[in-house]
């Protein structure tokens, strides 16, 4: 991994890219999402502070772990600019996904331990499904993968 000289403080797209592991698209795509920013040369080149480094990892391990990009960016609207942010600030803000990462382990043991029935069965209208219908009405009328049509009463008053 290219090491930055101490003595610069900004880096250009290709080196943060080659430092954080992040694709050059995925690095603009990230700053047209307003997770990071740059300022702009009189060439109009992206030059990005040293700082943006801790926030792509920031980003990236988010991602990892399934939080939303919304979610991602007002958490990084918090810290401060124009300084790397502490433990305690990256401590403050993961702080607060921990509910939501508790709810989604919370899913994903429910789905692990009934994806067996779900596919064993076929229909995913199982009575006690929690995967994709726990509250499945046309289970308790009919078992099956298809919704049947639904019958439009001629106009003698008989069914069609």
């Amino acid at each position: 991994m290219p090491q930055i000289p101490e003595k610069i403080h900004e880096l250009t797209v290709g080196q943060l890219s080659a430092r954080s592991g992040a694709a050059v698209s995925a690095l603009h795509f990230y700053e047209a999402k307003g997770l990071i920013s740059s300022r702009r040369t009189t060439g109009n080149q992206r030059r990005y502070g040293r700082d943006t480094l801790r926030r792509v990892a920031f980003v990236r391990a988010a991602q990892r772990v399934g939080i939303p990009l919304a979610t991602i960016r007002q958490a990084l609207a918090q810290l401060p600019e124009e300084r790397t942010p502490t433990n305690e600030d990256w401590a403050r803000l993961s702080g607060a996904w921990r509910t939501e990462l508790d709810e989604r382990i919370k899913q994903l043991g429910r789905l692990r331990d009934h994806l067996t029935d779900c596919i064993g069965c076929g229909c995913l209208s199982l009575e006690t499904c929690v995967l994709s219908n726990p509250d499945d009405a046309f289970g308790e009328r009919m078992a099956g993968s298809r919704l049947l049509p639904v019958r439009n009463p001629a106009p003698d008053g008989d069914e069609a």
